[in-house]
């Protein structure tokens, strides 16, 4: 009876987490329940491309995942999420993102003591050179011009006590587009609290702090004019601040159901919620979802994941697919090994 009641207990407070997201984002003539803060603010922000989210396992639970972070892709979502590892862990992610634009990101977490690990990782963006279009060549003039992001950076997580462990990530991100270059140095921070009831754990990260970055380099305005450009506006990074929580809402077994939730302040955009859960049968398959509750163009995610024991390492394998209204979808794939 104990048991039934214990199960009840936190399969309640799941349906509760995923009903706040709900009711929030439920429309009222149009609108939300909340005030659409920040929305003035769209646009205004440099590196966009650090807002991809990295790990198909987060991807498919829609990004909801600052406190499910426990593997190394934590060292995009939240750094203090590394030493909860356990293990060394090595990931290589492949993103197939919008209009042919792809995304390549490889983490590596080591574990050096109990309560300390350290990560390194890198993303490249990247797509095919484009045709230079002019007004009298809307179709390509015969030049190219070529675009790509990378980023690389350090991460190191200490547990401070049993229950609470605090991150931070330097890291280098760039951009350059037909000849423009812009890059500067970026720090995330994260904390990653137990609670102490059932498996409920709080998480609150700062990724992408920073100053404000200006393209360098020239661009020639028109070949006729001979006019040259030099002189470029400043813009911040694309910071953002979460908060969230998750926890097992049913473990009976070989079954256990994982429910979280997250608020996102993102500085260059609207307040938003999101809400995740994950279906893991005897740790070997995963069934995930994902839900954005103020997103225009992709309110659900889903995923699906599998763990294979070699040799006393484990490979997974994860997958998430995105589908986006008006352009297209977008699909993750994501190989760990632990060891």
């Amino acid at each position: 009876m104990a048991g039934r009641n214990r199960h009840s207990l936190n399969t309640t407070l799941g349906y509760a987490l995923l009903s706040t997201v709900v009711l929030f984002s439920r429309p009222a003539e149009g609108q939300g329940l909340l005030p659409r803060l920040g929305e003035q603010r769209a646009g205004t922000a440099s590196m966009t491309f650090l807002k991809i989210g990295v790990g198909a396992r987060a991807v498919s639970m829609a990004g909801a995942y600052v406190a499910m972070a426990n593997d190394a892709s934590a060292t995009y979502w939240n750094p203090a999420g590394l030493v909860q590892i356990g293990r060394n862990e090595l990931i290589v992610s492949h993103s197939d993102w919008l209009v042919d634009v792809d995304y390549e990101y490889l983490g590596y977490v080591h574990q050096l003591t109990r309560n300390l690990s350290l990560g390194a990782f890198a993303g490249y963006l990247h797509f095919a050179d484009m045709p230079v279009t002019t007004e009298y060549h809307p179709y390509g003039n015969g030049d190219y011009f070529s675009y790509h992001d990378w980023v690389a950076g350090l991460s190191a997580s200490l547990k401070m006590t049993d229950r609470f462990s605090f991150g931070v990530t330097v890291k280098y991100a760039a951009e350059e587009l037909a000849g423009l270059r812009m890059g500067g140095l970026l720090l995330d921070m994260g904390t990653y609290y137990w609670t102490g009831y059932k498996s409920l754990r709080l998480a609150a990260a700062l990724r992408n702090f920073g100053n404000d970055l200006r393209p360098a380099g020239s661009y020639l305005r028109t070949k006729t004019s001979g006019s040259t450009i030099t002189s470029y506006q400043a813009f911040s990074p694309p910071t953002l601040f979460t908060l969230g929580a998750a926890m097992e809402v049913y473990q009976a077994d070989a079954h256990r159901v994982t429910a979280t939730v997250q608020m996102n302040h993102p500085m260059d955009d609207q307040e938003n919620f999101i809400a995740g859960g994950e279906y893991r049968v005897r740790s070997l398959f995963t069934f995930r979802g994902g839900y954005r509750a103020s997103s225009g163009e992709n309110h659900w995610t889903f995923g699906a994941g599998a763990k294979f024991i070699l040799k006393g390492a484990q490979l997974k394998i994860d997958y998430a697919y995105a589908d986006y209204t008006h352009l297209t979808m977008t699909q993750q794939f994501t190989f760990g090994f632990e060891f």
